[in-house]
């Protein structure tokens, strides 16, 4: 293997998706500023994420309407405006 081509800041970490509240510890190198307490009892670095598969219609087979943050509101009153 190729000498000087990892990422420094390879380590555990808790992926979160808000949608449903699942989580998930896997290695990745992704920028975080927050910490969890995973059920292990270790804490780690936390990730949140809008949807993953435990929420996405594709493996679920029903469609979700997911409002993050009321975009769909704020595209609305945005839009509205104009006409």
């Amino acid at each position: 293997m190729k000498s000087e081509i990892h990422p420094k800041n390879y380590r555990l970490v808790v992926f979160k998706d808000m949608s449903c509240d699942q989580t998930f510890l896997t290695r990745s190198a992704v920028e975080t500023k927050e910490t969890i307490k995973h059920e292990d009892g270790n804490e780690y670095p936390l990730f949140k994420l809008d949807i993953s598969s435990k929420s996405h219609p594709f493996y679920t087979g029903q469609q979700n309407l997911v409002d993050t943050a009321g975009r769909i509101d704020k595209f609305k009153k945005r839009y509205a405006k104009k006409s």
